[in-house]
This record gives structure tokens, sequence and C-alpha cells, in this order.
């Protein structure tokens, strides 16, 4: 039975004073496709509708994989990628499941949009799929559970590591890392043995990826969730 997914991405395009930033090509479309393909119905949304820009070193060798040729010939997923639905009018039941793309944009936009919060604890309450990877994760941490308590708190997550932030150089440069603001939330973060491997979490509604490396497997859980 085919299901509505609502993949999230970055409206943000600076990467701080350090250039240009977006979304990580082959993190929304390795997902993008995993979905497409199992006869799903994906739609996109960003925080702010409209054009959501892509990161330009997912567009170059020698990051940009099959997949992400796959969606830039596309005119579908490109015009849903150019046109995303703002995440303000979204309506959390029309969605089964939610997958938050990563992309270092997200740092500076996922954690601070209240829609994207108001979206995450909604689908939670509901029992729904709700899902994360890389630095999309954090789109998960201003979300609370009824009782107050942080959604991530004292549950099995992941999202890129503070070793993968360091070896590019982002550490000293996005707002937030992951690793430290999820375990500062009380959550129980791992990750793979070797940083960049694949390494996918899920405790009970909710499933992390720690990478790009990660997406299409974390789509796979998600797909698995829903049964």
């Amino acid at each position: 039975m085919s299901k509505n997914i609502l993949m999230v991405v970055t409206s943000n395009d600076r990467l701080g004073d350090h250039g240009a930033t977006g979304t990580w090509l082959e993190e929304l479309a390795g997902a993008y496709y995993t979905f497409v393909d199992a006869g799903h119905t994906v739609s996109i949304a960003s925080t702010q509708g409209g054009h959501a820009p892509l990161d330009p070193g997912s567009l170059q060798e020698p990051w940009l994989t099959n997949i992400g040729r796959r969606f830039q010939q596309d005119a579908r997923a490109t015009a849903a990628l150019n046109g995303t639905l703002p995440i303000e009018g979204v309506t959390a039941a029309s969605y089964d499941a939610v997958y938050l793309v990563g992309g270092a944009g997200t740092a500076w936009d996922f954690p601070t949009s209240a829609p994207l919060t108001r979206l995450i604890e909604s689908l939670d309450r509901s029992g729904r799929i709700i899902a994360g990877v890389c630095h999309g994760v954090l789109g998960l941490t201003a979300a609370r559970c009824p009782h107050g308590k942080a959604l991530v708190a004292d549950r099995n997550v992941t999202g890129v590591s503070n070793a993968e932030e360091r070896a590019i150089g982002y550490d000293k440069i996005v707002p937030l890392l992951p690793e430290d603001r999820m375990t500062q939330l009380g959550a129980r973060y791992s990750c793979a043995a070797e940083p960049f491997q694949s390494h996918v979490v899920r405790d009970g509604n909710l499933l992390t990826g720690q990478n790009p490396a990660s997406a299409a497997p974390l789509a796979i859980e998600v797909l698995r969730a829903l049964g």
C-alpha cells in the first residue's frame, strides 16, 4: 500500500561566513528514490518553501554519485526541489512519515524552525515515523514530548559525528554539532567505528542515520518501519 512521505530540506544557502551550502544531494536523492522506486508518494518541503538550495560541494566529483545524477536529470524531482512546500503549511495528518534530509545548511534553520518542531511533535504523538540523517537530525532537537522532556532524551540516535565534522573542518563553522547537541539533550548517541561509514539507528518510531552513506539505508529502514 502506497504511503505518503514528506522529505524536509533546508532553505539556508549560506555556510555562515564560509561560502555556500544547502542540502547534500546524495542524502536527498538516495532516500528519494528508495521511496519512489518502492511505489510511495514523496513530497518535498523546506523551512521557507519555494526554491531549495543544494550544497555546491555535493554537485562535484567525487561526491556526485549516480543517484545524484539521476535526480538532476529527473524533471519531476527537480521541479519538486525548486518549488518546495513551506513547512508552515504542512499538515502532519497528511503524511505517514517524515524524513529530515541533511546538509550543513540545516544547522542554521532546522533547530530554529517552530513549524518544523510542531510538525515533528505532532507526528510523534500520533506514532508516525520520524527520520533524520546527518545534520538533518538537528531538526529533532527542539521537539519535546507531551510532558516536556526532549524528544530525543533517553533514546538511541545517531547523526554526523564530531570526528566527521573535524575531518571536513565544519566543527569550527556550524553553530551546532549534532553529536554534542543530542548528547546534551540526554540522547544515547552512537556512530560507526570509522568516520564516513554507514550507520543507522532505530528506536521505536524514531530513526536516524549518521552521514551521506547512511541516507539510502535509513530510507530502507523507514520503509520497514512503515510495514
